[in-house]
């Protein structure tokens, strides 16, 4: 039987919140509580999806509950008309024997929708739920079977893909890649080495998380349907981190997750093509040391002949594009891009002119920008220019000569659709209405339509159909009125986007909520939120909900002014300059300019420069320690969740790309990590972290209570067993965020005094 445990919490010196509990709160329904934000889904926002465009864009269809209430029914609609039609019952995606439909998490069509790809009953190989089961359903004869074979164990497959006639399946089981004919049956073996260290089509822990943006697929199928190429890592000389857990048996067992730690060994990365059939593999020849290079990114070259792959070196600071032969694996460079700092991967190369060019984005300038590219490489031609970040490629009209990104050149908080000529004349158009906010689209494959979805700050997502060019709404899938107006009655102080402008002429971009009625006659505590690393933004203009957002927004009920203030190295749209300052030196600056932007908030008049506090997670929870620790007297209190430490704790694709070797950059590992600065510490800290952390390992935590405790600094701490990174498992949200509220409470106390020298208000 499993044991439940409720989570220990441990102090030092000092008393802690008694239970993680929030403070009492009123049954006010204008009032949030962590309970009604954490415990319930009353302010959860109304998705759509998953969606497929079908018909090249002439319709597109979803997934909805079947009108019994049992399973979920395919339902198509005509894009323009928006004519619905149930195309597969959930009755029909019963397996034999079952009681129920199958619970759809993902599907797909074959090109000529006859059959229906179900994936289902997932779960998780590393951070995501990439393994599971897929079930096949033949519309004509309505039969419905589990594919891999008699021999695969439930929840083994990763990654099926119809072939491009629709004829097979290829997936991964096992770390093996297979073919299964539809027609007959038969399962093929592509290979037979896999194992837990050689991984065949998928990756290891570091390659997904870091270099794969999360999309772990490992295997491409030839435009033809004649070959596979993919990927294979031999991870035998990785070395395990090894996660205990305590709880879930009255003895101990361990969890060992291949981990590679700044500066040690990654796996050796090549990359094969197989024919369909099976056979020989022809490994391509990419020079270099396996170990020592990353093959980021691999796709078919527009035809079955070649494929395209993007390699970085250990440092990631030059990125190559070579172009390999399918049949005889010969490699050829036809683009480099270097930086003093790092490349960034490309996600945006799109094929144009039958194969002939590609564009590709390049911060070259300066700027991140478009580029169409030869297929040679010897002609780089900009597409889109000027003092402004393109954020994504989001579409390509070859014939009409079109390119489709979202970018926001005058205000970094924004997003806004964009199409610029692919010849790079003329002025570009902004095809977003000027409405301020986030939008953001899933275009139809002939761009005549897209899914568009707008949110703001305090506005929940709306998706439509829009027409395109002219971006005229065709029809609203979710509006999301019900929650705008669950979230109308609740109090609220508003908030505001501002500028805070540095002594050096730096401008960081910052916002701010107020507590219901505010006052700027009185002072008020604040409490900064950062995250503020590579790669992510918190000013943004964009629904954010329920993980931090309502929390915010509770917080202000309580009487703290909330502010995010974006620093130099976060991942905003303010050009190369601004996100590569913190080469070598992560930690260090982006605590400087946490702290003078706390300086400045302080000189407000209703802002109590006594009651500043700060709190992050992960990388925000890495940045609140340096906070306090090296500005003690700026910052009374901080809440670090499952922060880095000392980046020799982390892996290294992430920390070698931002921070360069440890052996060749000691000194600032050192300089950024809150360890360094322990004995700075004055203030009140609360740690909290998952003893089942695969990403920011517990490790880092520990190395900081013992720090603490050899300074002999008092502070508060909570361990979640086996939770993750994330910490949802087990109700662990509503604990934490509750655990937090009563620190903040307690030692930053919220409420407002009447301001020095303001006269009283009657």
């Amino acid at each position: 039987m499993t044991r439940l445990l409720l989570p220990l919490l441990l102090a030092v010196g000092v008393s802690a919140p008694a239970g993680g509990q929030a403070p009492a709160q009123s049954p006010d329904s204008n009032l949030l509580s962590i309970q009604r934000i954490y415990g319930t889904r009353e302010f959860a926002a109304e998705t759509f999806g998953p969606s497929r465009w079908v018909d090249n864009g002439a319709g597109y269809t979803t997934v909805e509950p079947s009108p019994d209430g049992k399973g979920q029914d395919l339902v198509r609609y005509d894009a323009e008309r928006g004519r619905r039609e149930v195309v597969v019952p959930a009755a029909r995606m019963v397996p034999p024997g079952a009681d129920g439909p199958l619970q759809i998490e993902e599907y797909a069509w074959s090109p000529d929708q006859s059959r229906l790809l179900l994936f289902t009953n997932s779960r998780p190989v590393w951070r995501l739920n990439t393994r599971g089961d897929y079930w096949l359903l033949d519309r004509a004869g309505g039969r419905l079977r589990k594919l891999g074979g008699a021999d695969a164990k439930p929840s083994s497959l990763m990654f099926a893909k119809f072939s491009p006639d629709g004829t097979r399946i290829g997936y991964v089981r096992e770390n093996n890649l297979y073919v299964e004919d539809l027609t007959t049956g038969v399962v093929t073996a592509l290979t037979t080495d896999g194992s837990r260290t050689m991984i065949n089509g998928t990756f290891d822990w570091v390659y997904e998380e870091e270099l794969m943006n999360y999309y772990a697929d490992g295997w491409r199928w030839s435009p033809d349907g004649r070959a596979i190429a993919f990927w294979q890592l031999n991870a035998d000389r990785v070395r395990d981190f090894v996660l205990v857990n305590n709880t879930d048996s009255i003895y101990s067992f361990t969890i060992p997750v291949q981990y590679p730690k700044a500066g040690e060994d990654n796996s050796a990365a090549r990359i094969g093509v197989v024919s369909a059939t099976g056979g020989p593999t022809r490994w391509l020849a990419i020079p270099g040391d396996e170990r020592n290079h990353y093959l980021a990114r691999m796709e078919w070259a527009e035809t079955s002949r070649e494929v395209v792959v993007q390699r970085l070196n250990r440092l990631q600071n030059t990125l190559e594009l070579l172009l390999g032969d399918a049949q005889t694996g010969a490699i050829r460079t036809i683009l480099i891009e270097r930086d003093s700092a790092w490349v960034d991967v490309v996600d945006g190369l799109r094929w144009v002119k039958g194969g002939r060019q590609f564009t590709w984005v390049s911060e070259r300038s300066g700027w991140r920008h478009v580029y169409l590219v030869s297929r040679d490489g010897r002609s780089v031609r900009p597409v889109t220019k000027g003092q402004f970040d393109v954020e994504e490629v989001t579409g390509v009209d070859d014939a009409g000569g079109w390119l489709y990104y979202t970018a926001s050149p005058e205000d970094p908080s924004q997003r806004y659709l964009f199409r610029a000529r692919l010849d790079g004349k003329g002025v570009p158009q902004r095809v977003s209405p000027a409405m301020p906010g986030t939008h953001g689209y899933d275009f139809a494959p002939d761009l005549k339509h897209a899914l568009h979805t707008y949110s703001r700050f305090d506005t929940p997502p709306r998706v439509e159909v829009v027409r395109l060019p002219e971006h005229r709404t065709v029809r609203t899938l979710v509006d999301n009125a019900g929650l705008r107006a669950r979230l109308a009655r609740l109090r609220n102080g508003g908030h505001a986007f501002f500028d805070i402008p540095l002594s050096d002429g730096t401008r960081l971009p910052a916002w701010m909520m107020r507590p219901p009625g505010f006052d700027s006659s009185r002072t008020y505590p604040l409490l900064m939120y950062v995250y503020g690393g590579p790669g992510r933004q918190t000013v943004l203009d964009a629904w954010l909900g329920v993980p931090h957002y309502l929390f915010h927004w509770y917080l202000a009920q309580q009487g703290y002014l909330v502010a995010s203030v974006e620093n130099r190295g976060a991942g905003a749209l303010l050009g190369r300059a601004w996100r590569k300052t913190i080469y070598r030196r992560m930690g260090v600056l982006e605590a400087e300019d946490q702290a003078n932007a706390a300086r400045a908030l302080g000189r407000r008049s209703y802002v109590d420069s006594t009651r500043i506090g700060i709190w992050g997670w992960s990388y925000g929870g890495f940045e609140s320690l340096n906070a306090i620790f090296r500005f003690p007297e700026v910052f009374r209190a901080a809440v670090a969740v499952s922060p880095v430490t000392h980046w020799a704790f982390y892996d290294n694709v992430y920390t070698e790309r931002y921070n360069g070797l440890p052996s060749e950059n000691r000194e600032g590992y050192n300089a950024g990590s809150p360890l360094t600065h322990v004995g700075g510490f004055t203030g009140q800290l609360l740690l909290a972290h998952g003893s089942g952390d695969d990403n920011v390992h517990y490790q880092n935590t520990e190395a900081l209570v013992n720090a603490l405790i050899s300074a002999d600094k008092p502070f508060q701490m909570m361990e979640y067993p086996n939770r993750t990174h994330g910490m949802r498992e087990g109700g662990a949200r509503r604990h934490l965020f509750g655990t937090i509220a009563r620190f903040l409470a307690e030692r930053l106390p919220a409420g407002a005094t009447r301001a020095p020298g303001a006269a009283a208000l009657h």
